[in-house]
């Protein structure tokens, strides 16, 4: 198997008639929607998705961008750069999930809130602009996990085209790879306020000091990681693939240097290494409890 990073592709051999086959699907069901909006946060799903609305539809394609303190500043410079380079139309709007006390009690439920406030903007935009849909970057893979904004997205019915199509994480990467698209092994991104436990109140402080933490790890070369806040002490995932390199004295230190000054008593590297959604795992425990 294919591996960068623990970016995976289809083993060699996969049938490439097949991908064709639903990419071919995707852009079907693109044409059938006719004007949409893409909730595009730049990661490898929504990038390829607004790749293939852009070539489908054009100018009836507009990708955006929620302007949120909730997304690293990182992630929006890496879906402008990514918007030059293709040549779509891209714009933000600025969106107040801060505002909404039940998102900020970050409860289970925190993710349903961002995505209904995300998707009740878009409308709104859509409404005075006369796009017919609004569509995102959920894929197969993603019905699986527990994801919360998948139901706000039914309650607004915003539509899934990759799902549509049938599209696995791996073989958006491989057409984005095929296509040369930059962003077919860019790393699994999600929101800063993931990072927080259920239950621990999310606020725009919070996030700003795990942005601040994860862009000083980015900066010693670390590719695929995660800041975790548990109040005063901070848990470190590195992915696996790069955790040998974080389990040294030097690395020790520069850990330390980094976070003790933001305000934690406590810094600590998990030996399980990244994985994706592990704060969902205190939602499997009995009861439930986070």
């Amino acid at each position: 198997m294919a591996q960068l990073v623990g970016i995976s592709l289809p083993e060699p051999g996969t049938n490439a008639a097949s991908l064709d086959e639903k990419e071919e699907r995707l852009f079907a069901r693109l044409r059938e929607l006719g004007r949409v909006i893409i909730a595009y946060s730049g990661g490898t799903d929504s990038a390829y998705l607004a790749w293939a609305a852009h070539r489908v539809l054009g100018e009836n394609a507009v990708a955006i961008t929620a302007d949120s303190e909730s997304i690293p500043t990182s992630h929006k410079r890496d879906a402008e750069a990514f918007a030059r380079e293709v040549g779509f139309r891209h714009e933000y709007v600025a969106t107040r999930e801060f505002d909404n006390p039940d998102y900020v009690r970050n409860d289970a439920d925190r993710c349903f809130h961002c995505k209904d406030e995300l998707f009740h903007t878009l409308e709104a935009v859509g409404r005075g602009r006369g796009f017919e849909h609004i569509v995102y970057g959920v894929n197969v893979d993603d019905l699986g996990d527990y994801r919360p904004g998948q139901r706000a997205a039914k309650l607004h019915g915003v539509k899934a085209p990759l799902v549509d199509a049938g599209l696995t994480k791996r073989e958006i990467r491989e057409l984005s790879r095929r296509v040369g698209l930059s962003t077919w092994d860019r790393p699994a991104a999600a929101c800063l306020s993931s990072r927080v436990p259920y239950g621990t109140a999310v606020t725009r402080q919070v996030v700003k000091t795990i942005e601040q933490g994860e862009e000083e790890i980015r900066a010693l070369g670390f590719r695929q990681f995660r800041v975790r806040f548990h109040g005063e002490l901070v848990r470190i995932e590195i992915a696996p693939e790069e955790i040998e390199r974080a389990l040294s004295r030097e690395m020790a230190q520069a850990f330390t240097a980094i976070f003790k000054p933001l305000g934690f008593h406590y810094v600590t590297l998990d030996l399980e290494g990244y994985r994706q959604g592990s704060l969902n795992e205190a939602l499997r425990r009995p009861g439930g409890a986070a």
